[in-house]
This record gives C-alpha cells, sequence and structure tokens, in this order.
C-alpha cells in the first residue's frame, strides 16, 4: 500500500513537476537526465527489478509517489520521495546494493544513474535512478534496465596504441565537452572552464597556459575521439577504478565509463 504524503510534500511535488524540474531536456540545473531505457520486461527481469525496489525503498526510507510521465518509465516503476540529499544517498544505495552494481554511479548534473543485478554476477536487472529536487530533497526511481549494457568499440584504427586505454569521446559527456573543429582538431572543455584542443595523431596538445604533451596521440575511427585515459589529467580530471570500470571525474561532475583497449 502507498505511504500517505503530507499536504506539504504533496504540494511540493506537484509544483516541482509543474515546473518541469523532472523533466528531461529542461533549462534548470536540477533537471534529471534522461532515464535509461527500460527493458522490455520478462518476467525475470519484471521480477528482479520490483526485488531492487524494496531494497532500495527500504534503506532510504522513502514515500512511494506517482512518477514524472516525462521521464518515460515503464508501467512498473516505483518512484520515491526521500527528504534526503542525492549526495547523502548514493553512498547508501551503494552501500546496500554492494556486489551487485555494475560500476560506479553515472552523474550528470544534478542527476545519478546506478545499474543493478539482483544477484552478484548475474545479468541487470534494474537501474536506479537519484534527481535532486533541492539541496535536501530528491526523488528515486527504481525501474527495469535492459539486461545487456556494453560500451561501444569501434574497428582499430590507425595510430593507436595497442594495450594501452583509450576513451571515446562520447563517453566523456557530462564532464567533458568534445567538440570537432575539422582537420582532425578537437576541442575539449570541462564544465569549470579548463580547455584542451588536441590533433589526431600528434601527442603535443595546446591549454591555455601553453604546449602539453600527452602521453599518447589521440585518433579517430572517423566519427569518435579515440583519447588516451592518462590524457585526461591535463584537463585537471582524476581517474578512479571502480570495479571493471572506471570514475572520470572533472571538478564537480563525475561519470562511470569502460575504457577501451586494442
Amino acid at each position: 500500500m502507498p505511504f500517505r504524503r503530507t499536504p506539504a510534500q504533496a504540494l511540493f511535488l506537484s509544483a516541482a513537476l509543474s515546473l518541469g524540474v523532472l523533466l528531461p531536456g529542461a533549462a534548470s540545473a536540477q533537471t534529471a537526465a534522461p532515464a535509461p531505457k527500460p527493458a522490455t520486461s520478462s518476467a525475470a527481469t519484471t521480477e528482479a527489478a520490483s526485488a531492487i525496489a524494496i531494497e532500495v525503498s527500504a534503506a532510504v526510507k522513502g514515500q512511494i509517489v506517482s512518477c514524472p510521465t516525462g521521464l518515460k518509465l515503464s508501467p512498473r516503476a516505483v518512484c520515491l520521495y526521500v527528504p534526503s540529499s542525492v549526495a547523502s544517498l548514493r553512498p547508501l544505495i551503494a552501500g546496500k546494493l554492494s556486489g551487485r552494481t555494475a560500476g560506479g554511479w553515472k552523474t550528470s548534473g544534478k542527476a545519478s544513474t546506478l545499474l543493478v543485478s539482483q544477484k552478484a554476477g548475474g545479468p541487470l536487472g534494474a537501474f536506479v535512478l537519484l534527481s535532486a529536487l533541492n539541496d535536501k530533497e530528491s526523488l528515486v526511481v527504481v525501474d527495469a534496465a535492459q539486461a545487456k549494457v556494453s560500451a561501444a568499440k569501434p574497428a582499430t584504427p590507425a595510430g593507436v596504441t595497442k594495450g594501452q586505454p583509450y576513451v571515446l569521446g562520447r563517453d566523456l559527456a557530462g564532464v567533458v565537452s568534445v567538440t570537432s573543429q575539422g582537420g582532425g582538431n578537437y576541442r575539449l572543455t570541462t564544465e569549470d572552464g579548463s580547455v584542451l584542443t588536441v590533433t589526431v595523431g600528434r601527442k603535443a596538445a595546446q591549454t591555455s597556459n601553453g604546449t602539453v604533451e600527452l602521453p599518447l596521440a589521440p585518433a579517430t575511427d572517423g566519427t569518435n575521439l579515440i583519447f588516451p585515459l592518462d590524457g585526461l589529467r591535463s584537463l585537471g580530471c582524476t581517474v578512479t577504478p571502480a570495479g571493471t570500470n572506471l570514475t572520470v571525474a572533472c571538478g564537480a561532475d563525475s561519470v562511470g565509463l569502460r575504457p577501451i583497449v586494442f
């Protein structure tokens, strides 16, 4: 049976939804990132998502609310209002689901997503989405996830060093903006304003303070910038292992990704 909301909480959520706070693409800094695409629910996937939702609900002690239609969730998604900040909920939920997550939280702006299996080593069963309503209140969403999620790996392009880790420029979305300037030149920009201009096939790169040398030359497959993982330090970013994945943090923003090794 759904928990009862106080009139104040109901009014707050209604106002938040009417202002577009939780809808993808809204201009507000508190806009939730688009939710991962729900699975075409098999019985096993739906059962896993339901079980994970029960665990998350018990951990965060939230109140069940109607899910925003703008998130395009499955009919069985569970949405919870929680009077706690996203920052405090991330470690709480990750600890509850320890050993069953696919990497760490993937964060964009004030929204964070975590992929979860019902059992350790099992297929992905659900995703947990956190969206900040304000500094002290959050929306928590649990829904079924695609059973198979993997990073795209392009054919081995010319110029890469085999055995070394690279990242695709598009996988840095949320922490680094990558813009093609033509002629094999790319501009990488972080949210705090750090800029790095690189050229495919060349280790030398330009920052606002002058020329730096990357550990490996960037490459491309004709569509994606393929950037050496260690080169992110030239932008002031840090790289932290997170299971089989990595967490890349640039200033206050971070994203989980899996590097490509050719």
